[in-house]
Parts: C-alpha cells; structure tokens; sequence
C-alpha cells in the first residue's frame, strides 16, 4: 500500500465560469467566482498563490508569477448540476441521464402511496425556498399533523417538520419511507429531513438535516479504494451523498467552520488514504439565499483555516481543492448554476505551478486519486499523476 493521505476538499457551489452547455440550463452569464470576488468582503490570498486566478478562464482576477500548487478547471459532463451527480462525478460516474424534478409537485398518486405508509398527510407539494415553507405551512403543519413536503430545482423530495410535533427520529423514519417509494422512474437524488422548531412567525431550521441518497449505480473511487484496504473518511454530507457506499467512517458536522475544524483535527490520526470533505455552506447558506457578501465572506474565512491546515500537512499528504457545479449569488434565481469547477493540488511531492488547463471531466480528480495510490482504475476519468506529481 502507498503510505499517503489525499485530503479532497469539496466547497459546495464554487463554480468559476459558465460552462459551455449553460444555456441548456438557462445559465449562460452565471460565473460564481466572479460575482463573489466583486464583494469587499472577499479575500483568499492562500488560494491565490496556490494558483485559483492563474486557471484558465479566470481573466477578472490577477494571477500569481509562481504559484505553490498544480491547477485545472473542470467540467461537468454528466447531465445535471446538482449536488449528488456532482460529487458522483467526482468519484469517477458520469450520470448520462439526469435525475428527476418535479417543477410542478410529485404526482399525486405518489403523494397518496406515501401517506399511506406513514399515516399522514402531505402539505405544499412545490418547488419552494426552505425558509419560506415552514412559514407559509408550519401552522398548518402544527394543527394538523400533516408533513410538509417540497422541492426544488433539484432532484430532491424534501419533508419539514416541527421537532416538538414529530420527533426528529420520527422524521427519519418518513425519510427512509420515502427513500424507498422514490426508485427508478422517481429515484430523485436525496430525500431530505427538514426539521424545525419555535413558534409561529418565528419558524427556524436546526441542524439536524439528514440526507438520503440513491446508492450510486457505478463502481465510485470510494469502491476500488475500500477494496485495496485504504481508510476512506468522510466530512459533512459525503456519507449521504454516497448513501454510506464505501465510507470507512464519517463525521458530521455543524458548519464549514466545524466542518475545517474537524478535517484538521483528523490530520493529527494515522491513517493511509482519502478523506473526502463537503462543505456545504457555500451553497446552502449563502448561494441559493443570493448573499454575495456571506458567501465571499465564508470564502475568506475557509482561506484563513486553510492556512491552518497547510501547516499541519505531513511531507507525504497531497491537498486537493474543487467544487461539484456552480451557485451563483449574483445570478438571477437561486438555482445552482452550470459552471466550470476549479481543481488545485498541493503537497510537498507536488510540483508548483503546472497548469493543467481544462481538463476531460469532474472524474479526472477520481483517476488521480487512484493513479496515486496504486490501485486499478475503474471509473471514468483521465489521471494528472504523470503532470502533477514530483
């Protein structure tokens, strides 16, 4: 076994520029990067010299003269920009299909076949923001025991409920209910517990958010390197979205904060293989909200504990940074965005400043990672071991 530790680092929505396909997404013009680091609020000078303005494309930025790290823009080539078909194509699967959305509401006889198995009704039934539903439907929601279920844009049948009116394992169990209703022709990406709590006019979202994922439907990086017996730890959403597929073991977290907090503390343990990070307030906080300010805010706070854990890395760990599609807050809308992805390596066996350019697809990151540990490829994606690797 290679005796290395790859730390893969995803910052959920931090998309770089439209990809060529945007306007088949209605998101031609959107560019992630660009309208956050026209905020004051924006300031990452670690990733700047690692390279993030030096990646093709990025011509509103100034670039360094040496950067510290390798670096590359990606694209998506899988038939979606959400979150699950994202990070599955990080993990080497290109979706050729996309997954279901419902803009119009789950269809009813659907909606009936769950209430049915959970004993209760349903509420709302549209495409709706996760803030304005519990407003809009918590009372009734209170008086009447019925769930809220929603969606969005994405591929995700979503259930809110008052944690004093179902208690939160309740919750999870109408999750699990649903996840396994919503196969095939419905199999969305996520069934997602919203829990909430306060009284009315006053309705706030906790922490306690659990996904559940459709188990991906190919052989993922996680698979082939689970397999060869290397650790593979996951940070924040990571578990779910991979539906515990190949997870050695796994962290919650609060927020990205924590979510760095952590992945740092796990630095300090031994082991051989990936740690595959998610943090998710870029997009869920910051992006779908439109705040351009929180989120070039967050980016400059990500940047500063970043410097953390460049410090601590051993001579032999390689840190990989990137992004599963785009979340504009300065676009029209909410909705995530179909954008180039940013891809930087760094570590001390990593050579300075190659540019990769573009590469062939999100799954390149997938070959890397099994190039560097020795293992079969067997997944999608090209390799910049060869490129990238002292």
């Amino acid at each position: 076994m290679v005796d290395r530790r790859v730390f893969l680092i995803v910052l959920d929505s931090y998309g770089i520029g439209e990809l060529p396909d945007a306007a088949d997404f209605g998101d031609k013009g959107s560019n992630t990067l660009r309208s956050i680091t026209a905020s004051k609020e924006y300031n990452t000078p670690l990733m700047k010299k690692m390279g993030l303005f030096n990646i093709d494309g990025i011509e509103y930025m100034e670039g360094v003269e040496n950067p510290i790290a390798s670096y590359a823009r990606l694209g998506e080539i899988s038939k979606g920009k959400d979150t699950t078909i994202g990070h599955w194509e990080i993990a080497g699967i290109i979706s050729e299909r996309p997954l279901p959305t419902y803009p119009d509401g789950f269809p009813q006889e659907l909606l009936d076949e769950f209430s049915r198995l959970t004993g209760r009704g349903v509420l709302c039934n549209k495409p709706y923001s996760g803030t304005e539903v519990i407003k809009e439907f918590g009372e009734e929601h209170i008086k009447t025991g019925k769930l809220i279920v929603y969606t969005s844009a994405d591929s995700v049948f979503q259930i809110a409920a008052h944690e004093d009116y179902v208690p939160v394992e309740e919750l999870y169990k109408y999750c699990e209910i649903a996840r396994e209703l919503l196969q095939g022709e419905h199999g969305v990406g996520r069934v997602i517990a919203r829990p909430f709590v306060g009284e009315v006019g006053n309705f706030t979202r906790t922490p306690r958010r659990h996904d559940y994922s459709l188990i991906p439907p190919k052989t993922t990086m996680l698979d082939v390197l689970k397999e060869a017996g290397y650790a593979t730890r996951g940070v924040g959403k990571i578990y779910d979205i991979f539906a515990g597929k190949s997870i050695s073991d796994t962290v919650r977290i609060q927020n990205n904060v924590d979510g760095m907090e952590k992945t740092i503390a796990i630095m300090e343990e031994d082991f051989k293989g990936l740690c595959f990070v998610n943090l998710v307030d870029f997009d869920m906080i910051y992006g779908h909200r439109n705040d351009v300010d929180g989120y070039a805010k967050a980016a400059t706070v990500f940047d500063r504990q970043l410097e953390e854990f460049v410090s601590k890395m051993r001579d032999s760990d390689i840190l990989m940074i990137t992004a599963d599609h785009g979340c504009d807050p300065g676009f029209r809308g909410t909705d995530h965005s179909r954008e180039y992805v940013p891809f930087l390596v760094y570590g001390k066996d990593i050579k300075n400043g190659v540019n990769l350019g573009t590469g062939s697809s999100f799954a390149d990151i997938a070959a890397t990672i099994q190039d560097i540990f020795e293992v079969e490829q067997k997944t999608a994606g090209k390799s910049f071991k060869d490129k990238i690797l002292k």
